[in-house]
């Protein structure tokens, strides 16, 4: 069932992944009715989940997308790079002639848990080029382009709990999360004028591939199988250490993200703008 989107344009970023909430974004916007042009750094990354050796990534997504009867394109792109960016959005243009839509998914998360004394210089700027830097880039680049025809265009930031609370063993990552809502809030104001809606969602704990590497970390340290860490009780939102109960009893799932993100790019939620939405089962 369409909800609206008919004609739009919609690009996500970070929508390779199998079990991420881009892939779910990018399939859910296509059944609202959208062409989505779906974009990671690599093409078809790799999940440590039984069952997702065959995964065929971006290919595979725009497989998902045409089979509910819109256009999809795949491209790859580092954000962190001012080129790519420019490179991503120039061929979406080239392709579909506008972008209605910005969702950007894209986000690293580095080791942890790192205390800030432990942390090393290239890790704390690594992280800030992409969660923050590869933002800024990104949502600069699209911006310019739905200001000439801004009313009803919608942006959307994949955010985090880790920049709304603070999350020790993952400074780099809370830094940039906090610097990435204040990005936000500053660009919907800026683009205000322009009937363009800027707003982020800052997930709680989800059951996604952003927690392979945790996953695979805590099955060297335990002396088990991939397979059985799966099954432990999951790391907090900013992995480090455990959590405290979530009151709705379970992890979110990309789902989850994705049902909120398609409220907010709807004209449902045109009076809504700034706003950094909590998504979390309770926590």
């Amino acid at each position: 069932m369409m909800s609206g989107l008919e004609g739009k344009v919609a690009l996500v970023t970070g929508a390779a992944s199998k079990r991420g909430m881009g892939h779910a974004i990018a399939v859910q916007l296509a059944t609202d009715g959208a062409d989505v042009v779906v974009v990671d750094k690599i093409a078809c990354p790799r999940s440590i989940w039984p069952g997702d050796e065959n995964w065929g990534g971006l290919d595979e997504v725009v497989s998902e997308i045409e089979a509910r009867g819109r256009r999809g394109l795949a491209l790859t792109a580092d954000v962190s790079k001012a080129a790519d960016v420019e490179a991503m959005v120039s061929r979406a243009l080239d392709v579909f002639g506008k972008i209605d839509i910005l969702v950007h998914c894209v986000g690293v998360r580095g080791p942890v848990p790192v205390p800030v004394v432990e942390l090393d210089e290239s890790t704390w700027r690594m992280l800030l080029d992409v969660n923050l830097t590869g933002a800024f880039l990104v949502l600069k680049a699209v911006a310019k382009t739905m200001i000439p025809d801004g009313e009803g265009k919608k942006i959307v930031v994949i955010s985090s709990q880790a920049g709304v609370e603070k999350y020790p063993g993952a400074a780099g990552y809370c830094a940039a999360k906090h610097g990435l809502n204040g990005l936000v809030k500053t660009l919907a104001h800026e683009l205000a004028q322009y009937k363009i809606n800027v707003n982020a969602v800052s997930p709680g704990a989800v059951d996604t591939n952003f927690r392979d590497e945790s996953l695979i970390k805590l099955a060297q340290e335990k002396g088990i199988s991939v397979e059985e860490a799966i099954k432990l009780p999951p790391p907090g939102p900013a992995g480090g250490g455990g959590m405290p109960p979530i009151p709705l009893g379970r992890l979110g799932t990309p789902q989850d993200i994705a049902d909120v993100v398609s409220f907010l790019v709807s004209d449902r939620a045109s009076y809504i703008t700034g706003q950094i939405i909590g998504v979390t089962g309770g926590l």
